[in-house]
C-alpha cells in the first residue's frame, strides 16, 4: 500500500491518473474521497458504480468512504486481490495515521508515502504562516518527492534543501511503479539514461536479526527500496521489506531461496558504495 499526500492542488490527480492509466500490468485499486476530481480516460471504462470505476486495463477506482479499515478490508476480500493500492491522502490530512493502517494490516506490505508538491509553489506555502507547518509536516513524512508542474531550478533546490527523501520530477509510470513497488530485474541494457537502477545480492547475511535491520536501516542513500528474502549467519531466513525510512523484517520459511533485490534512483546510485555496503 502506498499512500498519495499533498497539500491542495499539489498535483495528486495527476499522478494517479498516470497509474491508473499505465500500470505495467499490476492489478492497481485506487482509493480517492472524490470521483469527481479523477478525469479517467473514457476509452478506459468499463463500469462506474455508485462508489466504484473498473478499468479495462485491470485496475479499479473506489471512493473511501468513512472507515478506512472498513475499505481496505474490502480490498483485500476482492478477487483477484489487487497487487498494489494506493491511498489518496485529503489535501489536510495526515498522511503517516494513513499509513499506520498498513502497519497494522499484516496481509498489507508498506511501500511509502509519496507526497506531491507543486515545484512553482513551494516556497509560497512554506512560508505561509497559517498553512506552512502542516504543510511541511505532510512532506517530511513522506518517504518520497513528487514534484508535479514544471518546476523552476530555485524552487526545485529548496525543495532539495529541506528534505531528507528522495526527490523525483517527471518519472514515468514504468519506473515510478518500479521504485515503489520493487523491481523484478534491472534496466533494459542500452537504456542510455535510465530513472531509475536495480541492484541484487545473493541475501547472504554475516550476522543476526538485529545486526541485518541496523545494516538496512544504514543502507546507502541510494537505495530506496529493499525486498527479499536475507540468510543470516545462523541460517535464519528474514522476509525483507525495506521503504524509504521503513525497515520490516519477518521470520520466512527456512526453505524460502534467499535473495535480495533493490532499487533506487539512478541520479542518486552509487554502485561502488552499494557494493561496499553489501557484497554481492
Amino acid at each position: 500500500m502506498t499512500v498519495i499526500s499533498g497539500y491542495l492542488g499539489a498535483g495528486k490527480t495527476t499522478l494517479i491518473n498516470r497509474i491508473l492509466a499505465d500500470p505495467q500490468g499490476l492489478r492497481i485499486l485506487v482509493m480517492v474521497n472524490d470521483f469527481g476530481a479523477i478525469n479517467i480516460d473514457e476509452r478506459l471504462l468499463i463500469s462506474r458504480g455508485e462508489d466504484t470505476i473498473a478499468l479495462s486495463n485491470g485496475c479499479v477506482c473506489c471512493t473511501m468512504g468513512a472507515d478506512l479499515f472498513m475499505a481496505i478490508g474490502d480490498t483485500l476480500d476482492r478477487r483477484p486481490r489487487p497487487d498494489h493500492l494506493f491511498i489518496e491522502a485529503s489535501g489536510i490530512s495526515d498522511p503517516a495515521r494513513i499509513a499506520n493502517a498498513a502497519l497494522a494490516e499484516t496481509e498489507l506490505s508498506y511501500a511509502g508515502i509519496v507526497a506531491v508538491v507543486d515545484g512553482q509553489r513551494f516556497c509560497d506555502f512554506r512560508e505561509d504562516p497559517l498553512i506552512g507547518p502542516q504543510y511541511m509536516s505532510q512532506i517530511e513524512k513522506a518517504d518520497l518527492i513528487w514534484v508535479s508542474k514544471e518546476p523552476d531550478g530555485p524552487q526545485l533546490d529548496q525543495v532539495k534543501g529541506v528534505v531528507t527523501a528522495p526527490v523525483v520530477e517527471g518519472l514515468t509510470s514504468d519506473a515510478f511503479l518500479k521504485l515503489i513497488g520493487g523491481a523484478s530485474s534491472p534496466p533494459a541494457k542500452g537504456q542510455p539514461h535510465a530513472e531509475y537502477s536495480s541492484w541484487s545480492s545473493d541475501g547472504s547475511f554475516a550476522g543476526d536479526a538485529t545486526a541485518l535491520r541496523d545494516h538496512l536501516e544504514n543502507r546507502p542513500r541510494g537505495l530506496f527500496r529493499v525486498k527479499g528474502v536475507a540468510r543470516d549467519a545462523a541460517a535464519n531466513h528474514w522476509h525483507v521489506q525495506v521503504v524509504g525510512t521503513q525497515v520490516e523484517i519477518t521470520p520466512a520459511p527456512q526453505k524460502t531461496p534467499p535473495g535480495i533485490i533493490g532499487i533506487g534512483l539512478s541520479a542518486l546510485w552509487d554502485p561502488e558504495a552499494i557494493q561496499a555496503w553489501w557484497p554481492s
